[in-house]
């Protein structure tokens, strides 16, 4: 088992697989809050849905729309379980609290880097601490 460190963003605790983005994600335009898929045609995970796994990623690009965007995941159920930012924004900072998705950033190692797309995730926000277990 793998364990990270790292910040608060938005306290709970979620369990789930992991879905990661080497790629910021934008918000306004970026994804269909409707079917929690990415929409944006260039990015890595184009047409993959994002409902009910944990999100691993840079951070949001983008205009402040990104925010209103996540929160319309949560509305409309769609919302991912969990999301860990390598890099926190106003922008993903606000969009993790109106999501309301515990979240966590400011990690002793990148995200990013140590979780692959598969790997079972537990997110204890509180604690500030995940724990992965690799899916191979």
């Amino acid at each position: 088992m793998i364990r990270l460190h790292g910040r608060k963003v938005v306290p709970g605790i979620a369990e789930g697989e992991a879905l990661v983005s080497h790629e910021t994600i934008s918000g306004w335009g970026g994804i269909d809050p409707a079917k929690g898929v990415i929409i944006e045609r260039r990015h890595e995970l184009f047409g993959v849905c994002f409902t009910g796994k944990i999100l691993v990623f840079p951070g949001a690009k983008g205009s402040s729309g990104w925010s209103g965007f996540f929160q319309s995941t949560r509305l409309m159920g769609t919302a991912p379980l969990a999301m860990l930012f390598t890099n926190i924004t106003t922008k993903a900072a606000l969009g993790a609290v109106v999501t309301r998705v515990p979240s966590i950033t400011g990690f002793d190692r990148d995200p990013v880097e140590v979780i692959s797309t598969g790997d079972w995730v537990r997110v204890d926000a509180d604690a500030g601490v995940v724990e992965i277990k690799p899916a191979s």
